[in-house]
């Protein structure tokens, strides 16, 4: 019998490929509200679809489980899946072939989402947002130095997802792809004034009210807001919410991240990140999670319905839309861009 508790606001990471006692335990805590997996939780299709079944059986309602699958560089889920291309490669065939683009945009969402979802998980946080404007951490994970161009393509990528029924995340706001630290690593400061800033808004602007949920950037844009974004009420609240009208959910980046470092300890990350009003957030390590949690800090839960409302919905099961000849040519005409 699944425990019956309402979904706390951390998503978590967990070890291994299936659910030991200690996972299960850390799962089981009312503070988490989700699971993100990595390249470290999967070795197969058949293993995977057995790990999310586990976690699925654990609470009621059940746990949300997420994974970063946007293509290139940042795919967790290969052996078994599509190879998926760079979004970066949208861009540069959006430049000369702008319909073709927009149909591979639409393809690779739904491919993506349609694997993903086939196999127990709900939501991959994707698209990508952030313009390819010099940053090392988003290049070609970016679709284009255009804003225009990364919200048109934007729009068709959350399509495909849609289409096959998965939520999307739209990442990483403000936007991390015009400065070239790697919030993964150092404390990244944004110094370009306001004016400037405004071109890596137009996607998320234009999207906002396609968008499910939002990821904040880890990183400081002094002109707005000396702190991180995810720790601002200027930008979570007056910015996403207010000005942009974005009323979906609103999840920090990975709090053990050094981009992340000025709040201090990660209990502190956490409590600032809500305060500013992030509704879930991201402790990736399962040693940072089992550490935090054992310090029985209490904190704001989010509304009820506020991550089940993440929850993937497949339009059909995988091995159906296998069988027909469309979705299978989609599959081989990104396999045959990687």
């Amino acid at each position: 019998m699944s425990l019956q508790q309402p979904l706390g606001p951390l998503i978590v990471g967990i070890d291994g490929t299936s659910l030991d006692d200690s996972s299960a335990d850390l799962l089981c805590h009312p503070a988490v509200g989700g699971v993100i997996l990595f390249t470290r939780n999967y070795e197969s299709p058949r293993q995977l679809r057995e790990l999310s079944d586990e976690i699925r059986g654990l609470r009621t309602p059940r746990l949300l489980l997420a994974v970063d699958q946007e293509g290139g560089r940042v795919q967790r889920f290969r052996e078994g899946f599509t190879p998926l291309p760079p979004l970066g490669l949208l861009g540069r065939w959006y430049a000369s072939h702008p319909d073709r683009a927009r149909d591979l945009a639409y393809r690779h969402g739904r491919v993506m989402a349609a694997e993903v979802l086939g196999h127990g998980v709900d939501l991959s946080f994707a698209p990508v947002l952030d313009l390819d404007r010099g940053s090392r951490v988003i290049a070609d994970r970016g679709m284009s130095a255009d804003p225009k161009a990364v919200a048109d393509l934007g729009a068709h990528y959350i399509a495909g997802m849609k289409d096959a029924g998965m939520r999307c995340c739209g990442k990483h706001f403000p936007g991390h792809g015009s400065v070239e630290a790697d919030s993964h690593d150092e404390v990244v400061v944004d110094c370009r004034d306001l004016e400037a800033l405004e071109d890596d808004l137009v996607p998320f602007a234009e999207l906002a009210r396609r968008l499910d949920s939002v990821m904040m950037a880890h990183v400081c844009y002094p002109a707005r807001d000396p702190e991180p974004a995810g720790y601002s009420r200027a930008w979570v609240v007056d910015t996403l919410r207010q000005r942009l009208g974005f009323d979906g959910v609103v999840i920090s980046d990975d709090l053990d991240m050094a981009g992340a470092g000025p709040a201090g300890s990660l209990s502190e990350r956490v409590s600032r990140s809500l305060d500013a009003g992030c509704d879930a957030v991201l402790v990736c390590r399962p040693e940072s999670a089992r550490s935090l949690l054992a310090q029985e800090r209490a904190w704001r839960l989010p509304s009820a319905g506020t991550l089940e409302g993440l929850y993937g919905r497949a339009m059909a099961a995988l091995e159906e839309q296998l069988l027909v000849p469309e979705f299978r040519a989609w599959r081989d005409s990104l396999r045959a861009l990687t």
